[in-house]
């Protein structure tokens, strides 16, 4: 074995000469244990609300969404949407429309975004699933039906419940050719049911059948604002883009899940890593323990220092004996650490021990546990350990090989 991690770990277990420096190994090795279980557990908790957002994302937004390159619309045709239909990775392909209206409800008046989807749209990304009032109707007989995101619902104050009770919805008209002519034009829907995914989707979106959108708009047969894909199960994504753009050629635009909400989660990865920056301060500052803990046995060791310097044991020898002694503590600690992370994370995972006021989406704090994260908490934790070593190691190497009998 090697010398000095030989004499390192005989250090770190050997008897002290008084109480108070293994009191002192106690709280450093316990104040690396914290810091290391609360690096662990800060991106885990960031982890689940990653996921749980992105899961919520999933029921409005594709796994992969077709837009114009340049424009609002594009109108496929039936030759290039059945090559998409039938590639091997793709399982639906749906259609949709959208567009800016006014929308007007018993005197309660907003703006906000009409969706026109087809029949493929619950299909590719669940939304049925989030119905929270009503149901998931878009057409009833002859009767076009509305789907309210939860936000918007509140806004007009609509009675998903009422069925008597219509729903106006004002388009600008892209020509006026008199001066008496609307600059609106005037539709009417009913309610059907109220949808809650997340706050950016409740508060903008109605949903409704496409065929009465493509009328409200003036639209030709065909047009869309997206084509809005489901792989099968088991296939890559990116996989499927490629084969997508192969089938489409330039002039539009393909992304995945994560590029559709690229900006919220380049927020969300900048507090995660944040969030891991201010609790690896916290661990400097518990070092200090660690720094304070060597020392101790520094001086304690004083004596057996003198003897291996006369032994011919070198200053490089001595100097890596402390380094490898703080990096013992803290490889000790960090542990300890994991373990208790791993702990903690089992039991909220299945008793969800803290939390979350009522309102919410979830009763407790979600948090998922990834191997990747293991690398930067184990790289830092031994990283600021090695740090705190090497004041206590360049006092160790100051000790002379003879010392005077006091």
């Amino acid at each position: 074995m090697n010398f000095p991690l030989l004499v390192a770990r005989r250090y770190l277990f050997a008897k002290r000469s008084t109480n108070a420096i293994n009191i002192i190994t106690g709280i450093s090795v316990f104040g690396i244990a914290i810091g290391t279980a609360a690096l662990l557990l800060v991106l885990s908790v960031f982890n689940g609300f990653e996921d749980l957002l992105s899961g919520l994302f999933g029921h409005f937004n594709p796994q992969i969404k077709v837009t114009p390159a340049k424009g609002k619309t594009f109108t496929p045709d039936s030759v290039t949407l059945a090559r998409l239909r039938n590639l091997p990775g793709v399982l639906l392909v749906s259609e949709t429309l959208e567009e800016i209206a006014f929308f007007e409800y018993q005197g309660s008046q907003d703006f906000g975004v009409l969706k026109g989807v087809d029949d493929l749209f619950a299909r590719v990304n669940n939304i049925d699933s989030t119905i929270r009032e009503g149901s998931y109707k878009l057409r009833a007989g002859d009767r076009n039906g509305a789907v309210l995101g939860a936000g918007m619902r509140n806004k007009l104050s609509v009675n998903t419940e009422n069925a008597v009770e219509a729903m106006t919805i004002y388009m600008p008209t892209e020509e006026q050719k008199g001066v008496m002519d609307k600059p609106f034009k005037t539709r009417y829907v009913y309610p059907t049911g109220a949808f809650s995914i997340q706050q950016d989707f409740d508060n903008q979106y109605i949903l409704t059948n496409l065929e009465f959108m493509r009328d409200i708009l003036d639209a030709p047969p065909g047009m869309v604002s997206a084509l809005e894909i489901r792989c099968r199960p088991g296939e890559s994504v990116s996989a499927v883009k490629k084969q997508i753009g192969a089938v489409l050629g330039e002039g539009f635009t393909i992304k995945d899940e994560y590029e559709q909400n690229e900006a919220f989660f380049k927020i969300m990865r900048l507090e995660k890593w944040m969030g891991f920056a201010i609790t690896s301060l916290i661990l400097v500052l518990m070092a200090f323990n660690t720094i304070g803990a060597l020392w101790m046995i520094v001086l304690d060791k004083q004596k057996d220092i003198s003897i291996l310097k006369s032994m011919g044991a070198t200053d490089r020898v001595v100097h890596r004996i402390f380094l490898f002694e703080g990096l013992l503590l803290t490889m000790l600690g960090m542990g300890i650490g994991l373990t208790l992370a791993v702990l903690l994370y089992a039991a909220q995972k299945t008793w969800g021990l803290i939390t979350i006021p009522q309102g919410f989406l979830v009763e407790s704090y979600p948090i998922a546990l990834r191997i990747v994260d293991f690398v930067p908490v184990v790289a830092t934790v031994i990283g600021i350990g090695l740090l705190a070593a090497l004041l206590p190691a360049q006092r160790a190497v100051r000790v002379p090989a003879f010392l005077r009998e006091e």
